[in-house]
């Protein structure tokens, strides 16, 4: 079973925090600072899981989702794609879901919510 979720986030707090959260349950975290990097790192390394701010300060992250999505890396079609970001207006959600996320967090983030989404895709790693 996979571990490997590629955090795509433009802020180093949330970056730490949820780093901290998901490597205390098993996770590896490889991390992205914009979407041009993500994007590339998504098509170069063995991704389980995608967790993507929207508010990124290159391209935005809603792009960056549709891009990871065309990707010429086939499975890239079907990684699980979390957007968590602090857009919360009526209708972000529906076109983060439209760009081709499967879920949508609103900051701030809730450490346990973000555990139950990632779990509900990707089953914690048994620590040895």
């Amino acid at each position: 079973m996979g571990k490997n979720v590629l955090y795509i986030e433009d802020n180093p707090d949330n970056m730490v925090l949820v780093q901290r959260a998901l490597e205390s349950r098993g996770y590896i975290l490889l991390k992205a600072e914009n979407g041009e990097k993500g994007i590339s790192m998504a098509e170069s390394e063995d991704v389980d899981l995608i967790l993507l701010d929207i508010n990124l300060p290159d391209i935005d992250g809603y792009e960056v989702a549709r891009r990871i999505r065309a990707s010429a890396k086939p499975a890239l079609a079907y990684t699980p794609l979390i957007a968590i970001t602090a857009n919360a207006l009526k209708g972000d959600a529906e076109k983060a879901l439209t760009a081709g996320c499967d879920l949508y967090m609103s900051k701030p983030i809730n450490i346990r919510e973000l555990w139950a989404r990632v779990e509900s895709f990707l089953p914690a790693p048994i620590k040895s």
